[in-house]
């Protein structure tokens, strides 16, 4: 192998997000009388917009209040941002510093839209490390299907088997194994997640170093 780039996914996996989503998801929820949005995430993770609205018409409600929902779990994701922060994941800032030091092209390969994504890594001051940030909303298909890291790898002009692809969610991982990248698994039991298929497991982002050194 000659690896010459990282694809990261980003919610869970560099930031600490997903539980904030969460309870996002159950606010609004509550507000609109659909109980139980705490539970729904554990089915659209990986998801984008598109993907999450079909899984929301199909298994809650025919006439799911899209755009109201939408606006109301941004509107209480800010404000326990704003409140309590959004941590990035231990190790993360150290594994991107490393990676540019070493000349690894380095990109961003995220189901949430641009205007999300971008607002965190550059909150977080990290979006300088990466040559590209591919969001779902500048794809037509979501995660499991591979295309987002199809195009991210074309846009970075790396070959999948030149390229690792850091995961952690059933969808994201499905998704790179299919993009034919070599896979690090961040092993989350959370949210129940299927994490069978990957290259290479990994407990903390500090290891992939040691997986860089052949170690």
């Amino acid at each position: 192998m000659d690896i010459k780039a990282f694809i990261f996914d980003m919610d869970g996996l560099l930031f600490d997000s997903e539980r904030i989503v969460q309870r996002s998801w159950e606010i609004a929820g509550d507000e609109l009388g659909i109980p139980h949005m705490w539970d729904v995430i554990y089915h659209t993770l990986g998801m984008n917009r598109a993907g999450r609205n079909e899984y929301f018409r199909k298994y809650i409600r025919e006439d799911f209040p899209f755009e109201e929902f939408g606006k109301l779990t941004r509107d209480n994701f800010w404000k326990i941002v704003d409140k309590e922060g959004l941590p990035l994941k231990k190790g993360a800032k150290e594994l991107l510093a490393y990676g540019k030091s070493q000349g690894y092209k380095m990109a961003v390969a995220t189901s949430s839209s641009r205007e999300y994504a971008m607002g965190n890594l550059i909150r977080a001051g990290i979006d300088s490390y990466f040559d590209s940030v591919v969001c779902g909303d500048m794809v037509k298909k979501a995660k499991p299907d591979p295309e987002i890291y199809i195009y991210t790898m074309k846009k970075m002009g790396v070959e999948p088997k030149d390229c690792y692809v850091v995961e952690d969610s059933t969808f994201g991982l499905q998704a790179a194994e299919s993009a034919g990248a070599v896979v690090i698994c961040k092993r989350d039991d959370r949210f129940g997640y299927d994490q069978s298929g990957a290259d290479y497991y990994i407990d903390r982002l500090a290891e992939i170093e040691d997986i860089c050194l052949g170690k």
